[in-house]
């Protein structure tokens, strides 16, 4: 009985899918339920996030890379106005953007939040890859919580770690 169990776990963890980075656009869908409308006002207050990730750390004095899945979210802080997001870049190493995650500007509802998720198979980005977020609202708001989740592993050794972004530009109009 405990091999026919043995054989089973081994049979259901192998029909697993593999995970894949999100597709570009993949937010309009995935998270409509966090978005609203696009404000008709003028929009007063515009910023913008860095956020250092890591699709790949090097180990063993750089003889062994580890590769780790990405999940950045967006959170808006607003109790009472939407944060219309501008644009999602992800940029490798060298500074190339690797992918863009918003076809156009999107609003995200008080409270709300969205992700972006990278598989560990993806490396494009390497040990140096990062995001910008830029936002915009209608008025004076709480700045947005941009963070990072890393997760990966090694061996039978596995890791996680958040990177937070860093406001790079905030503009009142």
């Amino acid at each position: 009985m405990g091999a026919f169990l043995a054989i089973l776990a081994a049979l259901s963890i192998l029909s697993v899918p593999s995970a894949c980075a999100q597709p570009a656009g993949g937010i309009e869908q995935n998270f409509a339920a966090s978005l609203t409308a696009l404000p008709v006002e003028n929009l007063a207050v515009s910023g913008a996030f860095y956020v250092p990730v890591y699709s790949s750390v090097s180990m063993s004095q750089g003889k062994l890379r580890a590769d780790f899945s990405v999940t950045l979210s967006v959170h808006n802080a607003s109790e009472t106005r939407p944060l219309v997001l501008k644009r999602i870049a992800y940029f490798d190493t060298s500074g190339n953007m690797v992918e863009s995650y918003l076809k156009s500007p999107v609003a995200l509802k008080p409270f709300a939040t969205i992700e972006v998720f990278i598989a560990a198979n993806d490396v494009r980005g390497g040990t140096g890859a990062n995001f910008v977020v830029d936002w915009a609202a209608t008025g004076e708001i709480a700045e947005p919580t941009v963070e990072a989740l890393m997760f990966g592993g090694v061996g039978a050794g596995h890791y996680a770690f958040i990177s937070q972004g860093r406001s790079i530009r905030i503009i009142k109009n």
